[in-house]
Order: C-alpha cells, then structure tokens, then sequence
C-alpha cells in the first residue's frame, strides 16, 4: 500500500502481538489471569447486589464503592476477555473501531477510577476530621454532582487520545507489539509525526492524575494527623487499620503506573514484555483487591452480605 492512501482504506484491522517473542508467558500467565478476572468480575459482582439490596447501606460512602466497581468491571471486561482468547486461541486480529473504542475507554477510565479514589479520600477525611458535619457535607447530592464531575472531568480530557491517534495514517504496518490497544504502541506504526500524540498524553494524563493524587495525599495526611490525636481507646487503631488499608491501594494503583513509565523510559535495558506485563495487570489486579480492601474489610458490608445469603438458603 502507498503512504498517500487515506486511512480508512489503509488499515481495517490490527494484529496484537501479545508476548509472541516469550510465547511460555501466555502458557502460565493465562490461568492466573483468568482467576484474577473472575474473581474481579465475581466480587465487583457481589459488591453491586449487596449494595443494592441492602437499604442500610444506600449511603454517600457505599454510592462511591458503586461507582469504583462499576469502572473496574468496565476496564476488565475492555481488557482481559480479549488478552485470553488471544492466549487462548490465538486471535489476534482487533478491527480499526475496536482498537481506538479500546483506547479511549481504558484511557478515560483509568482517569476516573484516579478522580473516584480522590473522591472517597475526601470523603474519609471528613468522615474522621468533621464527623459531626459529615451528615451535611457527604449528602446524596454531593455523590451525584461528584459522579458527574467524575465522568465530564475524564471523558472530555482523554477524547484527543484516541482522535490524534486514529487521524494518523497507517500504511502497511498493522501488528501492534502489545497486548492493548494502548496509545503509543499503535501511534508507532504511523508514518506520521507524533509528537503532539506523545505530548498530549504525557502532559494531560500526569496533569490529571499527579492533581489527584495531591489531593489524596493531602487528605490522608490530615487524616493521619487528626487520628493521633484521638483518645478513645481503639480509636486510633481503627482509624489507621481502614484508611491504611485504603492509601495503600491507592499507593499500588499509581505506583504500578510509575514502573510502567519508568519501564518505557528504560525500555532498552528491560524486556520489550515486562511494560506490556504491567499495562495488562494494571487493568485487573486493582479490580480484584478493591472490593476486597474497600468492601470487605467494611464491617457495614460484610454483614449485608451474610444478610443475603442467609435469605438465599
């Protein structure tokens, strides 16, 4: 095909590489990924009905964790069903659309599970810093408008990801060497120049993310202070044992981000497959362990949950 050619009638598909250069990686990575999905799938699952049955718990707090599970179920079902039928029957070929909807939707959706994350840190700070004005404060109509803040704030901010990308033309060149649709590895196989693709990524996704996780920081560390100088017997222990458990997830969620860049900095004294790796666990292992940490670990939820199951013997 010639580089002049427009790029609806240059490329109708693409062809993921997925650890084809360690083809023993898809062999034992397929199992336990396929466990972290069900298991993602099957407590996000658990979470919602318990939550939507339970009216003790139709609360601001328990609408957040809604809102969290929701996104993860999104960003596992976008990602992991195709990296198995890849592992497992070796279909590789993703359609033009497919890829850039793929983009999009990890893209904004990671944004808002960062800005959700901000949001339940603001939330436990004045749960535990102003617990008399939290009934006035953390209100059915805060969660919606943060709901809506969530989804405009993310959705409009990633949309030049997957417009700069798909404007670009692609002659000849379809294999992708990555598991994902992910921006840089498809804009690679343009003839065109990307550096305003690279930039706009680079600039707008640390924006958005490095303003949210300031604002985490800040609340846990108000959090923190507030909590030692509590005086009930307990208190303490209790306060730090479940917002602990909440930053450091939150910690793992943008900490797994940091090695991914940093692993494409130094791409050339790493394995072309350990960023490929990270990109595709980042996308199910936080939908695993957080309906454990922020739901099961919530005394409120786990008796709902023993409430539903006693009513389905």
């Amino acid at each position: 095909m010639t580089p002049h050619r427009n790029v609806s009638t240059e490329v109708s598909d693409f062809l993921l590489n997925c650890f084809v250069r360690s083809p023993s990686w898809q062999l034992w990575l397929s199992l336990p990924l396929s466990l972290l999905f069900l298991l993602a799938m099957g407590a996000n699952t658990t979470l919602l009905v318990t939550i939507r049955l339970e009216a003790s718990l139709h609360q601001p707090m328990y609408y957040l964790l809604s809102l969290l599970s929701l996104l993860d179920m999104v960003l596992c079902l976008t990602v992991i069903p195709k990296v198995l039928a890849i592992f497992w029957f070796d279909l590789r070929a993703i359609s033009f659309f497919a890829c850039f909807l793929q983009m999009y939707i990890m893209n904004s959706f990671l944004a808002m599970e960062s800005c959700t994350f901000m949001v339940m840190a603001y939330d436990r700070y004045v749960a535990i810093c102003h617990p008399l004005r939290y009934p006035s404060i953390i209100t059915d109509q805060f969660v919606a408008k943060a709901a809506i803040f969530i989804l405009a704030r993310n959705f409009i901010f990633t949309l030049p990801i997957p417009i700069l990308s798909a404007r670009l033309h692609y002659c000849g060149r379809n294999v992708i060497e990555n598991c994902i649709c992910a921006n840089m590895s498809v804009s690679r196989l343009s003839y065109d120049d990307i550096t305003i693709n690279h930039l706009y990524q680079f600039a707008g996704g640390w924006t958005m993310l490095s303003s949210d996780l300031v604002l985490i920081f800040a609340s846990y560390t108000l959090i923190l202070r507030a909590v030692l100088r509590l005086k009930a017997e307990g208190a303490v222990a209790k306060a730090l044992g479940t917002c602990g458990s909440h930053f450091i997830l939150i910690l793992f969620f943008s900490t797994i981000l940091l090695v991914f860049v940093l692993t494409h900095v130094a791409k050339k004294k790493v394995s072309p497959d350990v960023p490929v790796l990270l990109n595709v666990l980042h996308h199910v292992v936080p939908a695993a362990l957080n309906p454990i940490v922020y739901g099961v670990r919530t005394q409120e939820i786990k008796q709902g949950i023993q409430r539903l199951l006693k009513k389905g013997w």
